[in-house]
Parts: structure tokens; C-alpha cells; sequence
């Protein structure tokens, strides 16, 4: 029992030195491992790649995916939309107002022709009230003789003229059964039947169409009368009237369409002061050839040629025709085919001497325009809009070609400064005149 406590001593106290044997020799290494440096990678060894992630892509604006034509296409159709919607809204209010319109237009036209009168009047010392019912009264006159004359001698001559239609027509038979074109008394026969049958056949329509006359004559005397008063006033407080159209339009515009309305009004002055006179020209020289061709109502066909040529282009080949007609079914196809040889001698003139040396090329309008235009009042309006659609179109030419001059004289330097005007504006351009905001210079 004595022998194992001793081994047991024994083996703990190896156990005991071998511990500190590793405890020293683990000391040892760490000592080892703390003094030495850190291994370094080779210098050649280059590291490892490391993974490409590609960067997010953000999208392009839209506006700018789209071709440059189609924005460039849609920004002009909105923009071509809305004016067509402002036009259509426009003719729709003129529509409904249309008598009105008319009148206005005809008193400003009728006002440009007789204004001249007032202001010559004013110079030798006439009080504006008294001259401008003295040119008034004349001018009114002047266009109920007119009327009166034409209606006077229609009347005269209505007699006559439809036993001269008859024999006239007879003639016309008697030529076209002896013509090369092999016309028969049958078929002829058979053409005066259809067409008795056709007036038979409709006159329920003619007599309704008959009512509808008077109303038009109704409406006719009602345009007259307003046409009259709104010259009256237009004559005499002009100025004022334009003034107060002028203070309607914004600060900033208002120099430039105050330049732009005398332009105008000179373009409509200059334009019925030729028209009238072309017109006049026209049915003296055309009367005096049916005169002295024997062609009867010489006179009231005159008349009818100057009151036509009011419409440009259509006036004078209606009124030429309506003179070639009268001259066939009265006095034979040989006078007919003199009377169309004055009327195109004489408008030959009018076209290429009288009208552009008389209106010059203030009021020059492309005779393509001159067409469309007329076309185009006719169809809105009648005869009045076909009369006022010329004048309204040089008018708008002469206000555009002004205002586009006058932005463009107005438009600084890059190197200056607007000039401003105390109150707002921009300046006036020098060779333009002097502007004032007030109003033009002109009576009318």
C-alpha cells in the first residue's frame, strides 16, 4: 500500500515538468512569431481581377427620343389648330352678325372715299359739322341719283327692249336653223317646251323665292341705313373713335398698331379712290362703244358695268357678259361680237395701264389672291363679302408687312439697349415717323 502513492508522485511531478516545458515553448514561439515580419506577397504577383459591375443607364427624355421633323411638325399643327379654331369661332360671330359687318365695312369704304372732301373743307375754314354733312348729303346724293337713273331707265325701256328680245330670239332661230351645227325646227321646238314645262313646273319655287326677295330687300334698306349713320359718325368723330380702338390693345403693342392703322387707312383710301376711278373709265369708254353699236339701255348697262367693277376680275366679265347678251338678243350675233371686242379692249386697258398706274403698288395684290379672295366673300357673304373681300386682304398685306418692318427697326442691337419710353414701349423707329399711343394722324 506504500509503493503507489509514491508512483502517483512520481507521475504527477513529470506531467508537472512537462507543462512547463510546453508552456515555455509555446512562450518561445509567440516570441518568435511577434519579432519576425509580416510575409509579403512577390513582387511580380499581380492581384486578383476584380468583378466589373456595370453602372445603372438612365433614360433619355422623351422629347428628345423624337425625330426633330415631327416636333417641329407638332409644335406647328397645335399652334396651326388653335388659329383655325379662332378663325372658325370668328366666322361664326360675323355669320350672326353679318348685316352689321356688312354695313360697317361699307361706311368705312364709303368713309375713305368722301373723307378726302371733309378735310379739304376743314382747310378753308369749314366748322366740322357743317362739312361733314355738306360731303354726306352729296355723296348720298350722288348714289341715290344712281339707282334712281338705272331704275328710271329700265323702266322707260322695258317696253322696247322685250319686243327687241323677241325679234332678237327669232333671229337667233332663223341663224341657228341656217348654221353649219344642223340644229332643226323640231329640236328647237322641243327646247322652248322643256323649258316652259320647267317654269310650269316650278313656280310654287319662283313665288317662294319671290318672298325671299322682299326679305332681302328688307334687310338691303336695313344695311343702308346703318351703313349711312356709321359714315355720318365716322366722318365727323374719326379721330376719337380710333383713339378709343387704341386703348383697347396692351401697352406694349399699342406703338406699333398705332403706326400700322394710318398705313392702313392710306391703303383703303388709295384703293377706292382707284377703284372708283378705274370704274369710271371703265363704263364711260364701254357705254360710249354700245352707244354708237346701237345696243339699247347703252345708259343703264354703264351703270351696271361701274357698279360691277366694284368685284374685282368677276364684276367685269359679268358685267361684259350681261352687255353681250343684251347686244345678241336685240341687235344680232354681229353686234354681239363688237360689243365683246370693246368690253375686252377696254378691260385689256384697265388691266395692264389704268390699274397699276393708278393704284400704284401700295395696293398691289397678287391676282391669284385677288381670286381666292373674292371666292372666298362670296361664299361667307354674298355679293357685299366678294365687294369687301380685295380691299380687306390689302389692308391686312399693308398692316402685316408694317408690323413685321417695325418689330424688326425695333429689335436692339446685341451690344445696346431697348430705348424706353416714359410710360411703357418700346421707341418707334426712326424713319417710321413719330409714333404717337394716342393715335394716328389722320381724320377717318
Amino acid at each position: 500500500m506504500s509503493r503507489v502513492p509514491r508512483w502517483l508522485g512520481r507521475l504527477g511531478a513529470g506531467l508537472t515538468k512537462m507543462e512547463e516545458r510546453l508552456d515555455e515553448r509555446r512562450a518561445e514561439v509567440e516570441r518568435e512569431n511577434a519579432e519576425e515580419p509580416a510575409p509579403q506577397p512577390p513582387a511580380d504577383r499581380t492581384p486578383p481581377p476584380v468583378e466589373h459591375v456595370p453602372a445603372a443607364q438612365t433614360r433619355p427624355d422623351p422629347a428628345l427620343a423624337v425625330p426633330w421633323g415631327v416636333r417641329v411638325a407638332a409644335e406647328a399643327g397645335w399652334r396651326l389648330l388653335v388659329l383655325a379654331g379662332t378663325v372658325w369661332v370668328l366666322m361664326r360671330v360675323i355669320s350672326a352678325v353679318q348685316l352689321l359687318v356688312l354695313a360697317f365695312v361699307a361706311a368705312l369704304l364709303i368713309t375713305a372715299l368722301l373723307e378726302p372732301t371733309v378735310s379739304r373743307l376743314r382747310r378753308h375754314g369749314v366748322p366740322r359739322g357743317l362739312a361733314t354733312a355738306l360731303t354726306a348729303i352729296l355723296g348720298f346724293v350722288v348714289m341715290g341719283l344712281m339707282g334712281w337713273f338705272v331704275t328710271w331707265q329700265v323702266m322707260e325701256n322695258i317696253g322696247d327692249l322685250s319686243d327687241q328680245v323677241q325679234d332678237g330670239i327669232d333671229e337667233l332661230r332663223n341663224w341657228l336653223l341656217d348654221s353649219p351645227f344642223h340644229v332643226t325646227d323640231k329640236q328647237i321646238n322641243e327646247i322652248a317646251e322643256n323649258l316652259r314645262d320647267t317654269i310650269g313646273a316650278n313656280t310654287d319655287e319662283i313665288t317662294s323665292k319671290g318672298l325671299e326677295g322682299v326679305t332681302v330687300v328688307v334687310e338691303a334698306l336695313t344695311g343702308i341705313l346703318l351703313a349711312a349713320f356709321s359714315t355720318l359718325f365716322l366722318l365727323y368723330d374719326g379721330r376719337r373713335i380710333w383713339e378709343w380702338t387704341l386703348k383697347l390693345v396692351p401697352a406694349a403693342a399699342r406703338p406699333g398698331v398705332a403706326g400700322a392703322g394710318p398705313a392702313a387707312w392710306r391703303t383703303l383710301t388709295a384703293y377706292v379712290r382707284g377703284t372708283v376711278l378705274v370704274a369710271l373709265i371703265d363704263a364711260v369708254f364701254i357705254g360710249i362703244g354700245i352707244y354708237f353699236l346701237d345696243v339699247p339701255m347703252a345708259v343703264p348697262l354703264a351703270v351696271f358695268i361701274f357698279l360691277f367693277s366694284f368685284i374685282p376680275l368677276v364684276g367685269a366679265v359679268a358685267s361684259g357678259a350681261l352687255a353681250v347678251v343684251v347686244a345678241l338678243v336685240t341687235q344680232g350675233v354681229f353686234t354681239a361680237v363688237m360689243t365683246l371686242a370693246v368690253v375686252l379692249a377696254v378691260q385689256q386697258i384697265e388691266g395692264h395701264v389704268l390699274q397699276p398706274f393708278i393704284l400704284g403698288r401700295a395696293v398691289r395684290v397678287h391676282p391669284l389672291a385677288v381670286v381666292l379672295s373674292v371666292a372666298a366673300g362670296g361664299m361667307i357673304a354674298g355679293i357685299g363679302g366678294a365687294v369687301v373681300a380685295v380691299p380687306l386682304v390689302a389692308v391686312t398685306n399693308t398692316v402685316v408687312g408694317y408690323l413685321r418692318k417695325y418689330s424688326q427697326q425695333s429689335r436692339p442691337a446685341p451690344d445696346e439697349g431697348v430705348a424706353v419710353r416714359v410710360g411703357g414701349g418700346a421707341a418707334a423707329p426712326e424713319d417710321g415717323g413719330a409714333v404717337n399711343a394716342e393715335g394716328p394722324a389722320h381724320q377717318g
